[in-house]
This record gives C-alpha cells, sequence and structure tokens, in this order.
C-alpha cells in the first residue's frame, strides 16, 4: 500500500522544510548535549536528566520521520496553477452563513498545513470537503457536530 499524497502550498512546504532543517541542524545536537551531561551525573537508571533528555530525543526522531515522509509524498500546489472557477486547495475563499448572515474567510489546504486558528482550513475537513469544486454563489450544506450548517460561497481568489 502506498503513502498517502500530502498536498503542500509553496508556503507549507518551506515551513515543513525549514522545521526538519532545525530539527536536524539545532535539536539533535542539543539533545546529544543534554544527554551527554546527564550521563555525567552517573548512576543513569534513577537519573531524571537523562530519561526527560531520552524522551525528548525519541520525540524528536519521531517528527524527523514524519517530516520526511511528509516532504517525500508532497505534491506541490504552484500558485500560477490554481484556478479559481471553483473552491480547491490553494484558494482563499469567502463564505456566508446562511442563517447568521457571518461571513468567513479561509485558505484552503493540504491536510498537514491545516490551521484552523489561522483560517486555514484542510481540504478533509467537514468545510473543506463540502465546499471543494463548488463556485461562486453555490449554497453548501456542513455536517457539524451541532446539526447541519448552510454555507453560501461568496469569493474564490488566489492567495
Amino acid at each position: 500500500m502506498g503513502d498517502k499524497e500530502v498536498i503542500l502550498t509553496q508556503e507549507g512546504l518551506k515551513k515543513l522544510e525549514d522545521e526538519l532543517e532545525q530539527l536536524k541542524s539545532v535539536k539533535r545536537r542539543e539533545i546529544a548535549e543534554r544527554i551527554k551531561v546527564a550521563i555525567g551525573y552517573g548512576d543513569i537508571s534513577e537519573n531524571s536528566e537523562y530519561e526527560d533528555a531520552k524522551n525528548e530525543q525519541a520525540f524528536i526522531e519521531g517528527r524527523v520521520i514524519t517530516l520526511e515522509k511528509l516532504l517525500r509524498n508532497a505534491r506541490i500546489i504552484n500558485n500560477d496553477d490554481v484556478n479559481t472557477d471553483s473552491v480547491g486547495v490553494g484558494v482563499t475563499v469567502t463564505v456566508e452563513d446562511v442563517e447568521f448572515g457571518d461571513k468567513m474567510e479561509y485558505l484552503i489546504v493540504g491536510t498537514a498545513e491545516s490551521d484552523p486558528l489561522n483560517n486555514k482550513i484542510s481540504n478533509e475537513s467537514p468545510v473543506g470537503k463540502a465546499i471543494l469544486g463548488k463556485q461562486r454563489g453555490a449554497i453548501v450544506d456542513v455536517n457539524v457536530p451541532a446539526g447541519v450548517v448552510q454555507y453560501k460561497i461568496i469569493d474564490i481568489r488566489k492567495v
């Protein structure tokens, strides 16, 4: 079974590459130094500094593996190729809550760079799935925990 394709914007790609470089070049060295210092304290069987450093090392190595896999399976969305005729990854979409009239703006991204607090929603999120492929003026039903919310697509544009 093949690995799942990861859709990234240029910005998302750079962010992941920078994080990977930081982990490999800086964090690994910092952890190695912490482990070395902790070993210098003597008996490592009851050494909390050593245990903490080893746990952080395991976390960092796990994140390095995850990032390398994401980057290996990445498909980059080029802004020049983004089509604004319908909602797709790489567009900014403005939607209006049909019931309350609230307007929201979202950047549609792949799951790897989803950041709902900064209005970057995944194409696989409930809202992302519902509006994907739809055009301006379309009204879509979005299943949310509280029920169904209707959104009208107001605008679709490039980032």
